[in-house]
């Protein structure tokens, strides 16, 4: 294993005789660069979307997961007397920490967004809603939905399951599709450069030829091809990943857009994930390259 890392550092550390049989300039260069902006430039958006749909599946979660709603229709004369009720008897249930009923205003903010602002709360037969926070292990929802319906005929409980699956399930989703984009990105860019990389080997045959004669060794040759498209692509990559992260951070904040996919940023030390994206390239390089390299190699022998 060491053998194979001093190996590989060997190929990188240079020679200014061997890196003149690689072109310093031109299609296979130009090729290099341009396609490793470009993927890391998109590699960015899919960590984002990565980190983001991760943190939205947790706090989806956690907020859903302890909270539950009552609600409550009966006729008008009827309704303060079983909203009254039904909260203290969510009050001494086991497993509830608190039971409030929202107030008009709660829940004309609540209809707000689907209804607009001018919504005559006051004159419709809108069900009164309960907020119950839970504690500890929970409460017994088969049983207290047993209780309710014996006290409290007109109320029904919904402990948010219905809607918390679907939601976490999309988020974990969305960030299984971001780690494919990542890994297609990669595979896009080895691809790219190990094309770049032929290129420029069957435009050097001739060099590569006279290289053998005066006794170079495959893997010195190929230590040049090596060293030459890890630079430009990490050199690329770079250039991708800051052009990247500079649009993520101009994108408009979850706070200022009230969004998932507007507010799609990193935050906190997420915000160095990026950087890592330039040393992935580079790997990618090296490996493709010298895959190419010693294949062709091996070809013009």
């Amino acid at each position: 294993m060491i053998a194979v890392i001093r190996r590989y550092f060997s190929m990188l550390a240079g020679d200014p005789l061997a890196d003149r049989s690689v072109p310093p300039t031109g299609f296979t260069a130009n090729l290099t660069v341009f396609t490793s902006g470009a993927m890391a430039f998109l590699a960015v958006f899919a960590l984002a979307l990565g980190l983001a749909a991760g943190q939205l599946a947790d706090r989806w979660a956690s907020e859903l997961a302890r909270t539950s709603t009552l609600r409550i229709s009966a006729p008008a004369d009827q309704l303060d007397a079983q909203v009254a009720a039904a909260v203290n008897l969510l009050e001494t249930t086991p497993g509830v920490a608190s039971a409030r009923a929202l107030d008009v205003a709660e829940q004309q903010a609540l209809l707000e967004p689907w209804f607009g602002p001018d919504l005559p709360i006051d004159t419709l037969p809108i069900p009164r809603l309960i907020e119950v926070v839970e504690e500890g292990a929970g409460y017994d929802a088969t049983g207290l939905r047993a209780r309710l319906q014996a006290e409290v005929p007109g109320a029904i409980l919904d402990d948010h399951t219905r809607w918390r699956e679907p939601l976490v399930a999309a988020a974990d989703r969305l960030r299984l599709l971001s780690i494919l984009s990542i890994a297609l990105i990669a595979t896009a860019t080895a691809a790219m450069i190990t094309l770049a990389a032929n290129a420029a080997l069957a435009a050097n045959a001739q060099v590569i030829k006279v290289m053998r004669l005066v006794g170079a060794r495959d893997i010195y040759i190929a230590g040049a091809f090596v060293r030459r498209f890890t630079i430009r692509a990490f050199g690329g990559s770079a250039i991708g990943a800051l052009a990247g992260t500079l649009a993520v951070l101009l994108l408009p904040s979850s706070d200022v857009a009230g969004g998932f996919l507007t507010g799609l940023s990193f935050s906190g030390a997420s915000w160095f994930a990026p950087a890592s994206i330039p040393l992935l390239a580079a790997v990618v390089a090296f490996l493709a390259t010298r895959s190419a390299a010693l294949r062709t190699l091996r070809a013009l022998s």
